[in-house]
């Protein structure tokens, strides 16, 4: 009995640790599962990084996207520093051992891919075919 207690407890803690019962619920629609945990830090795009190490290995550090709207998060949003640490490539978070600043790392940029500015490449080849051209009556 006191199991099932812990566990009631557990995910009303869950509950107003994601602002509410409102909040929690569209964070359930967006990533299916309401997961809390030790606040690691904070990138400048705004994703907050958390680890909870009563989760599995592999599933106990996760992030959060500052959402606009419902589906405009993926996974190119993390930079390449915070994506070592999710991917324990480190066991320190850059909050605490900030990378080496290198000249020729270019600035972060999320995918594009599916939006207005998609990079299109401009074909430099001539088609195989022409289209019909009707004719003009003056």
């Amino acid at each position: 009995m006191s199991y099932f207690l812990n566990a009631i407890r557990a995910e009303l803690n869950a509950v107003k640790v994601a602002g509410g019962w409102k909040a929690s619920f569209y964070r359930i629609l967006r990533e299916t599962n309401l997961r809390t945990g030790t606040l690691i830090g904070t990138d400048k795009y705004g994703n907050k990084y958390f680890e909870n190490n009563t989760y599995f290995m592999g599933r106990n550090r996760f992030v959060v996207y500052p959402y606009v709207d419902r589906y405009t998060f993926d996974a190119s949003q993390i930079p390449a520093e915070w994506h070592r640490w999710m991917h324990y490539m480190t066991d320190d978070p850059p909050t605490k051992v900030p990378p080496a600043e290198r000249k020729f790392i270019q600035a972060h940029e999320t995918n594009k891919t599916g939006t207005k500015l998609e990079y299109v490449p401009y074909s430099t080849t001539r088609p195989k075919i022409e289209e019909w051209q009707p004719p003009r009556n003056n």
